[in-house]
C-alpha cells in the first residue's frame, strides 16, 4: 500500500519503514511536490497529529498519515507536551532542547529540595516521564486516530549513540539501565510509543481488506 507520511525526519521516517514493514510503501511529501514546512500550530497531540495529515490530504487527496509525539515529564506540570521538538526555540535543536530539559528539572529539584526543608509537604515528582504519540490516518478522506505511549524516567547525563531528538536522556521501564539512544533500533521499535501507534494503524488496515 503506498502512503505518504508526512514527516521530514529522517530518523522517523526509518522508524516507520521499519516497524510497517513491507506491506507498506513510504512516500514523503517532497516527493509529492510538498517542499514547504507543514504547519502544526494546535494546543494538543491531536490537533496537530490531524492538521498535518489534513494538510497533505488538502494538497494531493492522497492516503496519508502524520504523528505528533510529546515528551511529558511530570515535574515540569507536563512539559514539553506540544512544545516538545521546539522547547530551546523555533529551530528545532534537540542538543539545546534536551540541555534545557535537563536545566529545568534541576532548576524544579531544587525548589522541592528547599520547600521540604522549609516544612511545606510537596509530592515526590521524582524523574518519571512518557512519550505520547497520536497518529491521524486519512483514508478516502475519512480520519482514523491511533494512540501510543512510553513510560520511562529521564536520566541526569546523556547517554547512548543511536536514535534521535530526546532517546540520549530518556531511560524506558522496559530497559532501566540504558537510554532509548543506548538499545538497538529493533529493540526501541518493539517498545516505542511511535511503533505501537503505528502497529495499531497497520492492524486497522490489515482488518479492512479481509
Amino acid at each position: 500500500m503506498k502512503i505518504v507520511f508526512a514527516t521530514g525526519n529522517g530518523g522517523k521516517l526509518r522508524e516507520a519503514r521499519e516497524i510497517l514493514g513491507g506491506g507498506f510503501e513510504l512516500v514523503t511529501p517532497s516527493e509529492m511536490g510538498i517542499t514547504e514546512e507543514i504547519p502544526e500550530t494546535g494546543n494538543t497531540l491531536s490537533t496537530n497529529s490531524r492538521q498535518k495529515a489534513e494538510y497533505i490530504w488538502d494538497r494531493c487527496a492522497c492516503s496519508c498519515f502524520a504523528d505528533d509525539t510529546g515528551l511529558e515529564v511530570d515535574i515540569l506540570g507536563g512539559a514539553p507536551g506540544v512544545h516538545t521538538a521546539r522547547y530551546a526555540g523555533e529551530e528545532k535543536d534537540f542538543n539545546r532542547n534536551i540541555d534545557k530539559l535537563l536545566r529545568d528539572m534541576e532548576i524544579r529539584e531544587m525548589e522541592a529540595s528547599m520547600a521540604r526543608e522549609a516544612g511545606l509537604s510537596l509530592k515526590n515528582l521524582g524523574r518519571r516521564a512518557r512519550f505520547r504519540c497520536v497518529v491521524t490516518l486519512i483514508i478516502n478522506g475519512e480520519k482514523h486516530y491511533f494512540e501510543g505511549a512510553l513510560e520511562g524516567k529521564i536520566a541526569r547525563t546523556r547517554s547512548g549513540k543511536g536514535g534521535f531528538g530526546y532517546d540520549p536522556v530518556f531511560i524506558p521501564d522496559e530497559y532501566p539501565d540504558r537510554t532509548l539512544a543506548d538499545i538497538t533500533e529493533e529493540e526501541k521499535n518493539a517498545i516505542s510509543h511511535r511503533g505501537k501507534a503505528l502497529r495499531a494503524m497497520a492492524e486497522w488496515l490489515a482488518a479492512q481488506t479481509l
